[in-house]
């Protein structure tokens, strides 16, 4: 599986992107996630567990407590696949100017 399909496939539940956007906040334990959702503590660790794993998140100990934040360089093989197709497309869409052009004629 490539690094895209495991961004994807980790950001695909829409509990798992409000929590990875709500450590957008700033770092925050389970607790305090948990606290924005009606999902159990149990859940966000499982889904905290999966964007640590997809590496879009950091996890620090401090005692008995586990700490979360966000790992904006893990985003970074999902935007160079999007950079790839937004490419694409304009060079795409030039080549239809030009035979349409060529059609008028």
């Amino acid at each position: 599986m490539t690094a895209e399909a495991d961004l994807f496939r980790t950001l695909a539940d829409p509990t798992r992107r409000a929590v990875f956007e709500r450590l957008g906040e700033g770092e925050m334990s389970v607790s305090d996630l948990h606290s924005g959702f009606s999902v159990s503590q149990p859940a966000i660790s499982q889904h905290l567990a999966a964007l640590k794993a997809a590496g879009l998140v950091s996890e620090r100990r401090a005692g008995r407590n586990a700490y979360y934040r966000l790992r904006p360089e893990g985003l970074a093989p999902l935007a160079g696949w999007v950079d790839r197709y937004r490419t694409f497309w304009p060079e795409r869409i030039g080549k239809l100017k030009e035979l349409l052009k060529d059609m008028d004629q």
